[in-house]
């Protein structure tokens, strides 16, 4: 029989997003010989710098969508995925009165921003999708968006009433939200750095995770084991120079800690066509391609 090739493909709502959740991953099965795809339903280009240090400022002052773009760019290269525009502009965090700008991602109806998804979804026809939970991971009306398209894109590859002109239906046979940032996770890491270094800095930061995280239940089915590619993840943060201060402690822990306390990615599954059991360690569990 021939060899099948996997697809995994992640939807995110601007780009660094996919280097902070689910990068090690994408890694990890492009490693194996998966094809992996992210698209970046925007440009970013309401992004403000947020690294001090960042030796490009003129660049991003002057610029800062194209300088986006090319540290997207960086980001791919370096996890040796596929990646996709959408296409849309950012659209900022919501005014006080809850407006958003004209023609931005969160203030185009659904059936419109979803239908270049669709097509997407037709053309590189993957196995598996992973996107946001309906409060965006995070409530940023992108984030929110993101989620919002990427379900119903789902459904609408599938039906073949609907853009009949963006190519053959496809079903997408399992979905998965990203639950990188979780408490069970976040405590086990927490316990390693204290055993190691009682006076370690990043103490104080966990103790602020810790009360930012309180009270969430621990929703992930699926943790996949990527911590070879940890490495590889912060580099591809790194790559978002604009975006990511290389010594934030929010994003970069030591891996070995990492690798001891919680070598995987975690993910929460929402449906699946075909059979599986959770707890999984494999987003392609129960499938076997076309």
């Amino acid at each position: 029989m021939p060899t099948v090739t996997l697809r995994l493909l992640a939807v995110h709502a601007h780009p660094d997003d996919e280097s902070s959740k689910g990068s090690a991953t994408y890694a990890y099965y492009v490693d194996r010989g998966a094809e992996v795809m992210v698209v970046s339903c925007t440009g970013g280009e309401r992004g403000d710098i947020l690294n001090d240090g960042l030796e490009a400022r003129a660049f991003a002052e002057r610029d800062m969508p194209g300088l986006r773009r090319i540290e997207m760019d960086a980001a791919a290269r370096v996890l040796g995925i596929r990646h996709r525009w959408l296409g849309y502009v950012d659209s900022g965090m919501a005014s006080e009165d809850g407006s958003l700008p004209a023609n931005s991602f969160a203030s185009i109806p659904l059936e419109i921003s979803a239908e270049p998804l669709v097509r997407v979804i037709r053309e590189f026809r993957p196995h598996v999708l992973v996107t946001y939970d309906e409060n965006g991971g995070y409530p940023h009306p992108d984030h929110i968006r993101c989620h919002e398209v990427s379900v119903a894109a789902r459904d609408w590859a599938a039906d073949p009433s609907r853009y009949p002109t963006q190519g053959a239906p496809w079903q997408i046979a399992k979905l998965y939200y990203e639950r990188t940032f979780n408490s069970t996770r976040m405590q086990s890491v927490a316990e390693r750095v204290r055993d190691e270094d009682p006076a370690s800095p990043l103490l104080e930061h966990f103790d602020e995770m810790k009360q930012r995280w309180e009270g969430r239940p621990d929703v992930a089915t699926t943790h996949v084991p990527v911590g070879e590619f940890f490495d590889a993840r912060d580099a591809a943060l790194r790559s978002h120079a604009s975006q990511v201060s290389p010594d934030s402690s929010f994003f970069f822990w030591p891996n070995d800690v990492q690798r001891a306390a919680w070598p995987y990615e975690d993910f929460q599954l929402i449906d699946s066509k075909v059979e599986t059991a959770v707890p999984e360690n494999d987003l392609f569990s129960g499938i076997k391609g076309d």
